[in-house]
């Protein structure tokens, strides 16, 4: 709940200042028009990029890498007891 909260309060906040944006005439009525897909185009790519370095950072796990071969010899063994062919090693 406190998340919906908080960004409600942020939506409130950047529609205050847009709509205060377009009283004023510090910003021209045309492009303050278009500040709204501004921020969309702009958190896109935040997104993106953060996705990115996240991709980039991303950590290799070698003890959990063991385990999950172990896994899959212990299944390849049971399905072998259970008559199914699992192709070739």
């Amino acid at each position: 709940m406190k998340h919906i909260v908080k960004i409600l309060s942020i939506l409130v906040a950047v529609a205050a200042f847009w709509i205060g944006l377009l009283h004023t005439s510090i910003v021209p009525r045309t492009q303050a028009w278009l500040l709204p897909l501004y921020l969309i185009i702009s958190l896109a790519c935040y997104g993106l990029l953060m996705v990115g370095i996240g991709l980039m950072r991303f950590p290799t796990c070698p003890e959990e890498a063991v385990l999950l071969q172990q896994d899959i010899a212990e299944a390849k063994g049971f399905l072998s007891q259970k008559g199914v062919d699992i192709g070739s090693e």
